[in-house]
Formats: C-alpha cells, sequence, structure tokens
C-alpha cells in the first residue's frame, strides 16, 4: 500500500490565491507546480510502537460447572444487568423514567449480539494486538465473511485481473501505512488481515440492527434535510468503469459519537431511489463503528440505497480480499497535521475487463479485493457517475449545527498544508484507459460550513481542496 508524504508545493506568485469556483459548474483556477513526493520518514509514535508483540490467538476457557444451578442463574442475570448501559439500547440512549426493564427482551439482543460475532468473526491462524487496541486476525482467504454468501461458498479469490492503461507506477511504496503493521509484524500468505469486531463495538452502536451500515438516506442530491451534508466534485453524462484519486489523509474532530467523517470515492449507478448502487473506498472517523477517533481506511457498498444490502469493510458477506497486508477498518499511519508533513493515499476502483467484478486498488499495484459483479444490478454494466470528496453527518444533538470537521476542519482557501485535498483524479472508461475529467461539477451544500475549491496543473492533474470547520459564525 502507498503512503505518500507531500512535503511542499511549489507554487507560482499566485501561492496563496484563493482559487475560483462556481459550484454545480466546472471551475477554472490559476496555474501552479507540484513536484515534490517522497515516501514518509518513519516517525517516533512509529517507533515507539515497534516493540509491540504478537499475541497468540487460543481457545475459550472452560469453566467447571456449580453443584447448584441457582449461583450460576443469578451470576448470568447480573452478568446481562451489567451489560445493560445507554448504549445498549437499539436507540443509543437510556431508557426513561417511565419504561419498565424487560430482561428477556434485554437476553434475545445479547444473545443477537453474540450470534452475530461468531458469524462474522473467523478463525485466526495469527492474531496481532494494534497499538490503538484493535485485534487483528489473519483469517485463511477461503473463510473469510464474502464466502458465506451462497455464490460464492466453496470458491476461492480469484487471480489479479488486467489494470487500467495509462497507469502511472513510479510512486514509492511504504513499508508502514496502518498502525497494526508498524511492529513489523504481517500475516502469512493465504491469509488476510481483519479487525475483529468486539461486544464493545456493537454495544456502543446507535442500533444493533444497522451495526456496519450506512444510515437510510441520499448519497448526494436533496442531502439538505438528511443530515447528510457534502463537499464533493462529481462527473456524470458518461458511462464510467472506474475512478482513481490521491485523498489527503487527516484526523477530523467528531463531536457526537453518532456522527461521522469521511472523504471517499463514490462509484455510483441507478436512480437516487430505491434501486441506488454505491462502491465506495476512503478514509473516515466514526466513533460509532470503531469506538474511537482515528481515520481509518474503509470500504463499503449497496444495491438498494442503503436500505438492507451492503455494509462497511468485512462486517457482510460481499467485498472479497485479496491482499495480507491490508486490514480493511484498521487506523492509517501517518495522518498530516496543520502547517506540518502531508500524506494522502492513492485509491482506485474499477471494473475488470474479463470479468466484470469491480476491483480496488491501494496505491501502487497493492490490489485489497475485489466487489463481485452479482452482488449489483446497475453496477454489473457500468457506473453513471463517480464523485469525490467529503461527507458528514450533522444530527444537531445540541439544537444547532454540528462542530464535527470535515478534512482538516478548514475551509478551501487555506490551500495546501492547510486544508485537506484530492490530487490527480481521474476515470476510467469503456475500454480500461485512465482518462482526465470532463463535464465535472462542484457542489458544497453547505458552503458556510464547508466549502470546495477546484483547479488543475501539470503535476496534480485535476485537483480540489475542500472540507471547514462546521458550526460558526456564519453556520450557527
Amino acid at each position: 500500500m502507498d503512503m505518500k508524504e507531500i512535503d511542499s508545493v511549489p507554487w507560482t506568485k499566485h501561492r496563496n490565491k484563493p482559487c475560483c469556483v462556481i459550484h454545480h459548474t466546472t471551475g477554472q483556477q490559476h496555474q501552479c507546480i507540484q513536484t515534490l513526493i517522497v515516501a514518509p520518514k518513519k516517525t517516533t509514535a512509529q517507533q515507539q510502537h515497534s516493540s509491540n508483540e504478537l499475541v497468540a490467538s487460543h481457545s475459550p476457557t472452560s469453566h467447571k460447572t456449580h453443584s447448584s444451578t441457582i449461583p450460576m442463574l443469578l451470576v448470568a442475570f447480573l452478568l446481562v444487568v451489567s451489560l445493560i448501559s445507554p448504549a445498549f439500547s437499539d436507540s443509543g440512549h437510556s431508557l426513561p423514567a417511565n419504561q419498565t426493564f424487560h430482561p428477556a427482551s434485554q437476553l434475545n439482543k445479547l444473545k443477537r449480539i453474540t450470534d452475530y460475532l461468531t458469524k462474522i468473526n473467523k478463525p485466526a491462524v495469527k492474531t496481532i494486538q494494534s497499538p490503538d487496541g484493535d485485534v487483528i486476525d489473519c483469517v485463511l482467504s477461503h473463510l473469510q465473511p464474502a464466502f458465506d454468501h451462497p455464490e460464492l461458498k466453496g470458491q476461492k479469490p480469484l487471480d489479479p485481473p488486467e489494470r487500467p492503461k495509462g497507469l502511472n507506477t513510479t510512486d514509492t511504496v511504504a513499508k508502514s501505512f496502518q498502525l497494526w503493521a508498524e511492529s513489523g509484524e504481517s500475516c502469512p500468505e493465504g491469509t488476510v488481515p481483519i479487525r475483529r469486531t468486539t461486544e464493545k463495538d456493537v454495544l456502543g452502536a446507535s442500533s444493533i440492527d444497522r451495526y456496519g451500515r450506512k444510515p437510510v438516506r441520499h448519497v448526494r442530491r436533496d442531502s439538505s434535510g438528511t443530515g447528510h451534508e457534502h463537499a464533493v466534485l462529481f462527473v456524470n453524462g458518461d458511462q464510467y468503469f472506474g475512478a482513481k484519486a490521491g485523498i489527503n489523509v487527516w484526523a477530523p474532530q467528531v463531536t457526537d459519537r453518532y456522527e461521522f467523517s469521511l472523504s471517499q470515492i463514490w462509484v455510483i449507478s441507478g436512480s437516487f431511489g430505491h434501486d441506488l448502487n454505491t462502491i465506495e473506498a476512503g478514509w473516515q472517523v466514526s466513533p460509532d463503528l470503531y469506538g474511537d477517533n482515528n481515520p481509518r481506511f474503509f470500504t463499503y457498498w449497496t444495491t438498494d440505497a442503503y436500505q438492507a444490502t451492503g455494509c462497511y469493510n468485512l462486517l457482510c458477506s460481499g467485498f472479497v480480499q485479496t491482499n495480507n497486508r491490508v486490514a480493511i477498518g484498521a487506523a492509517i499511519s501517518p495522518k498530516s497535521y496543520y502547517n506540518g508533513r502531508q500524506f494522502d493515499i492513492g485509491l482506485m476502483v474499477w471494473k475488470d475487463p474479463k470479468h466484470g467484478h469491480w476491483w480496488l486498488e491501494f496505491g501502487s499495484g497493492l490490489l485489497v479485493g475485489y466487489w463481485p459483479a452479482f452482488l449489483f444490478s446497475h453496477l454489473r454494466t457500468h457506473a453513471s457517475m463517480v464523485q469525490f470528496g467529503g461527507e458528514i453527518v450533522n444530527s444537531r444533538s445540541s439544537g444547532y449545527h454540528t462542530s464535527t470537521q470535515m478534512g482538516s476542519g478548514h475551509f478551501a482557501e487555506e490551500g495546501f498544508g492547510k486544508a485537506s485535498y484530492f490530487r490527480n483524479l481521474q476515470v476510467v472508461d469503456w475500454d480500461n484507459n485512465l482518462l482526465p475529467l470532463t463535464n465535472l461539477h462542484l457542489l458544497a451544500d453547505h458552503p458556510n460550513c464547508y466549502d470546495i475549491k477546484q483547479g488543475r496543473n501539470n503535476a496534480w492533474g485535476t485537483y480540489f481542496y475542500y472540507g471547514g470547520p462546521g458550526r460558526n459564525v456564519k453556520c450557527p
């Protein structure tokens, strides 16, 4: 996987001049130059984590049976009561005073969680402890969650497909790109690293039933009333067979547990009704899903506008992972700092011309895996829209606009080293060629909270800066 450090952008004399953009239309910007791309140096934090040791996987310890069943029943009941917390309810809030506690109902919830964890957490041949608290299980490739799907049972991951023509393969590859791998531990060949889902993850989620799924909503259109806000660049009006971009990595503040902040590529087909198909990949900060504020590499898919199909990462049967170096859902390291070093990740999604599956590549040549074509309806043939940019959830839990940040938490006009960016945006055509964007549009549905400015130059091709702080004087 590639993690690129961007030391600086050698600008022309117009370096600090804001980019010109008219929302919803193609924007043009002054010319500027950026040429220096180097591999990241090992940071002090990486050195500190190098002593992390391998934790061996083991079977649960057996317990002796008491002669009397009464103490065991009491212990079981007390255990259930101890697990009941505000986060345990489907709504994510504590029970009102006038509601009665129902032990049978809570026991049922506990059983559902246990059944889900048993299904999703596969047997590991090796287990790695990450410094951020994650546990990474090395699971045999053919036992990963995807192969629970009826269409995939008994199969094995496919061989690599033909990559798009016109791909630049000169970028350097970083040895470490996620926190769990900084100790030097890795999963053996023939296995895939999977972030273990815990009871704490599920108990802390806003909804047990929808754990691992995005809230039901629209993607881009009519987004103003859904609580989801965007600053994106999109292309439409053609048939698309893939997309590629370099995405600046930050750790934006998310001020409410049930909000998130993400930066991603969307590959979209179908209407914006119930038949919407999407393939998504990028980084996100989501306390609801992961229990912390680390930026994490993620994937997503849906075939019915987030209703009943699809999920994040490997939390359901769908995406087939083929790589033993990437843990989807694990924290990305390093990340960018304001007025400091800048890091970005390269992502590409494209349709295999031979088999029709949608593949995901991280950096130069590091294939993560693929979404089988049979998962989709409209995306079985092609995409009708590609979208790049940021999205946040504004829950207004305090009665006013959230202070959850998008990107770096700073507006686009601040530019390199301060505002987050996407660079080298491209799409894949019907003949598997990477091409520059045409017919592009910009959308910031709440520009006083989060905005976007686009430009073009020789080094970064089509690029844009985006993001913002959320709540401020102009965004009450």
